[in-house]
């Protein structure tokens, strides 16, 4: 799979890859395309995501452990904006993304949308999820 010229890049404070694998254990259609840790060799915690590749649905996202020794933090200025196909799909997103997050928006009936809510994960990964009136 070709690399999108501009991809989202998500940086996390140690737990990238346990964040990359609940993503891609909940969302449907999704892998890890490509995951390197540090070795012993590198100055960095052996184990820690150098540098990783994943794919939800038709989406590539990259994302990296921040080794700079600040922790970092991310805000609802940034979400992932995700469109369900059904309302089971919503319930399983939202149970899975809120565990350990919080709750932005409770879903909700907000036209467009027949559902539509704001989680922040336990990651800090803010996601909007939207289920459109015509499914």
């Amino acid at each position: 799979m070709a690399i999108p010229k501009i991809t989202t890049f998500l940086m996390f404070n140690g737990n990238a890859e346990e964040a990359i694998n609940l993503y891609v254990n909940t969302f449907e259609d999704a892998e890890i395309l490509a995951l390197v840790r540090y070795s012993e060799s590198d100055n960095e915690p052996t184990g820690a995501v150098q540098h990783a590749i994943f794919r939800l649905k038709d989406q590539v996202f990259m994302a990296i452990d921040n080794m700079n020794g600040v922790d970092i933090e991310m805000n609802p200025a940034m979400s992932l904006y995700v469109t369900v196909d059904s309302p089971i799909e919503m319930e399983r997103l939202f149970n899975k993304l809120k565990s350990g997050g919080a709750i932005l928006m409770p879903k909700t009936a907000m036209p467009p949308f027949r559902e539509f809510a704001w989680i922040q994960d336990k990651f800090g990964v803010n996601f909007q999820l939207a289920l459109p009136e015509s499914n």
